[in-house]
């Protein structure tokens, strides 16, 4: 191989192996709701699918206390079960495509997708 082979060669590889990186899968586990009075099972589903809209994500209600979220960026899909009550609330991975999921690590993107979901669940949960 010549040495300008090699200029383009090597580079190119690094760029996919950190295009791939993958880290354990980040699910919020009874996250407590923090707020200035006591909230109704309504404002705390309305407040998640309103925090989910915000970024994205596709918010469906599946029944009390369940909602599933979706976000599909270009060729990628995540999908998360969020359950909550008016104490407390989780996110948990469901399911997704593209995203390199092997059964205990996944996309980078995703937990990073999932943080920032929560961030914004938590802020406005907060406001109430």
């Amino acid at each position: 191989m010549t040495r300008s082979a090699l200029k383009f060669l090597v580079p190119a590889i690094a760029l996919l192996m950190v295009g791939c990186r993958t880290a354990p899968i980040f699910e919020v586990q009874n996250n407590p709701i923090v707020a200035s009075r006591a909230v109704s099972m309504s404002e705390v589903e309305q407040t998640i699918r309103q925090a989910g809209a915000s970024l994205g994500w596709q918010m469906l209600p599946r029944g009390s206390g369940s909602i599933e979220g979706t976000l599909t960026l270009r060729e990628h899909r995540a999908v998360v079960d969020i359950k909550y009550d008016t104490k407390s609330y989780s996110i948990k991975y469901k399911d997704s495509s593209n995203l390199n999921y092997d059964g205990s690590t996944i996309h980078a993107n995703y937990n990073g997708w999932v943080q920032r979901l929560d961030n914004t669940i938590r802020a406005r949960l907060t406001g109430l």
